[in-house]
């Protein structure tokens, strides 16, 4: 499976954010995407998601010799702010999804304790209020819900920056376990993390997608190769109206 971005086009007023972005993810890899605030990470994940609607091109899911186009209930989305329902617990919340969602969801429904054991969750933290939940763990939360759904194309923004060491290492973990049923899309600005953890960077700048090759990444100052990349800015892209342009973004 592949999903397929063509021609996608998004602008805010006379600010192109995606001009044209092109760029083909394929099923079994986790990809990194980079770029600098107000680069336009966010719109495009808004726009894969279906929470904004494109301007121009295409989004597609291809598997062998058919396509369809890009549908929200194909795409999870982990934000870098857990969206939950606070005033549950999180054993209260994922049964009601589960009742929700039921003839979506294949297996793993029946036995919630053993979903809450596959994601380290304490016993004693499942009848917690999720108000009460660290962002971790609000985190694992979020994935708890793909590993029920199993969207064929998964979304995450920032998911691993404010963890701890601990629950950041079972997050990569889970992570890479799952890349080989879907499409993982890893939005971060922290490279070292990226590198260890994608197996391809694509940066997105001036409105387009671009891979970095696999020949950067084994070399030890990949690292300051892609700063240049994403220094590469003209002065008018370096000014606020970007920032406005594209509000929120990261």
């Amino acid at each position: 499976m592949e999903l397929v971005v063509e021609n996608l086009e998004k602008d805010f007023g006379d600010k192109h954010v995606l001009s044209g972005a092109d760029f083909v993810f394929e099923q079994g890899k986790i990809y990194g995407l980079l770029g600098r605030n107000g680069a336009g990470k966010t719109t495009l994940f808004n726009c894969l998601g279906g929470e904004m609607q494109a301007d121009r091109g295409s989004m597609k899911l291809v598997q062998g010799h058919s396509s369809r186009d890009l549908q929200p209930e194909d795409v999870g989305y982990v934000y870098a702010l857990p969206i939950l329902p606070e005033f549950l617990t999180g054993y209260e919340f994922i049964r009601f999804y589960i009742d929700v969602n039921q003839a979506a969801i294949a297996d793993r429904g029946d036995d919630i304790d053993a979903l809450f054991d596959l994601m380290s969750i304490e016993e004693s933290d499942r009848h917690k209020l999720i108000k009460h939940y660290s962002h971790g763990m609000k985190n694992k939360l979020q994935m708890l819900l793909f590993l029920l759904m199993k969207p064929p194309v998964i979304l995450l923004d920032e998911p691993l920056t404010s963890l701890d060491v601990i629950v950041a290492l079972e997050m990569k973990k889970l992570l890479r376990e799952m890349k080989d049923e879907h499409v993982l899309i890893f939005s971060t600005h922290i490279l070292q993390l990226a590198a260890d953890l994608c197996d391809e960077l694509v940066v997105l700048h001036r409105g387009k997608l671009t891979c970095v090759s696999a020949e950067v990444l084994k070399q030890p100052d990949f690292e300051q190769q892609v700063i240049e990349l994403l220094s590469e800015v003209d002065a008018d892209e370096s000014g606020s109206g970007e920032e406005d342009a594209d509000a929120g973004d990261n």
